[in-house]
């Protein structure tokens, strides 16, 4: 695998990618998303087929584990019955992040951790990496010169973003968005493991060597993102959990520890604690997160196997 596909990635892993985008890309794109969302159809997953479902169960407890992928194409096929029945069925609604309009914190995080006009990325990059990057961003009506002072997480994200909205993924189709319409509609309490600015938090947090790693890999696939994108959607939508393991967790771990330690392993962690808190209540829940958090040994199912907790894939 190369960072091309992490840089990929690394937009699919955080809801918090179209608040970056926003505010860089296109300021008035998160305050459409949710309204946008609640008028997309999704198109029903061939009989028999569909994304992966879990269910947790005690006494009186029901939780379901759902993966999304966070910028699909408009006619993706995910949609399914046992999906709408458990949704259904809940009194409550988790995702990564509670409220996707929530900015609080974001601008300062960003003008604290991915500008720095005295470490350009001039200083950092080779002159044909410069080039390199320049071409990329002229796809954005940018060009290296503006890009200039941004940390390297910060360009890398923003590139890798306009990589997928150029394939025609786009983030008011993503799973996350249609479920957070829905749920509001239902006017059932929703809830977030993270902040936005948390999010953002965790790729700003990882190391120079590692930011710079993702850019420059990245910059020599900018093209790629089509290709990779529509396998691994197909791999969540037929619900090839292997599929999106082979693709998301194996190949990050091998190509880049610090980012699957930051975006997966430490999350799922997290994540797991706070769902061992749930389950210690009562009621049913329905939880959705990203789809490469429900994939491999460190996910978030083999996360809660290991604290005693029993995960059972709901089948139809």
């Amino acid at each position: 695998m190369t960072f091309a596909r992490i840089w990929t990635r690394s937009v699919c892993a955080l809801a918090a990618g179209v608040a970056v985008s926003a505010l860089w890309l296109a300021p008035s794109a998160l305050a459409q998303t949710s309204a946008t969302a609640e008028l997309v159809a999704v198109t029903a997953a061939p009989k028999g087929s569909g994304p992966g479902l879990w269910v947790v169960k005690d006494e009186d407890s029901t939780l379901y584990l759902f993966g999304t992928v966070h910028v699909l194409k408009p006619d993706t096929p995910w949609g399914t019955a046992r999906v709408d029945k458990a949704f259904a069925s809940a009194d409550e609604y988790w995702f990564e992040i509670a409220d996707l309009n929530d900015q609080s914190g974001v601008m300062s995080l960003i003008q604290a951790k991915g500008i720095s006009p005295d470490r350009p990325l001039s200083s950092l990059l080779t002159a044909e990496e410069t080039a390199d990057l320049d071409r990329a961003a002229r796809t954005i009506g940018s060009s290296a010169a503006q890009l200039d002072p941004l940390r390297p997480w910060l360009a890398s994200l923003q590139l890798a973003l306009a990589s997928i909205q150029k394939a025609g993924y786009v983030a008011a189709n993503g799973g996350d968005q249609i479920l957070h319409a829905r749920a509001a509609a239902a006017g059932k309490p929703i809830k977030g493991f993270e902040t936005a600015s948390q999010q953002i938090g965790f790729i700003a947090g990882m190391s120079e060597e590692a930011q710079l790693a993702m850019l420059r890999s990245g910059l020599k696939e900018f093209d790629q993102a089509d290709a990779f994108l529509g396998r691994m959607v197909g791999a969540w939508s037929t619900g090839d959990v292997d599929e999106l393991d082979a693709l998301i967790g194996q190949e990050m771990a091998t190509e880049s520890p610090e980012m699957y330690a930051v975006m997966l392993t430490r999350r799922n962690e997290n994540w797991a604690d706070q769902i061992q808190t749930l389950l210690a209540g009562s009621g049913t829940a329905f939880i959705s997160v990203g789809a490469g958090h429900l994939a491999g040994t460190d996910s978030l199912q083999a996360q809660l196997a290991r604290r005693g907790v029993t995960v059972t894939r709901v089948v139809d």
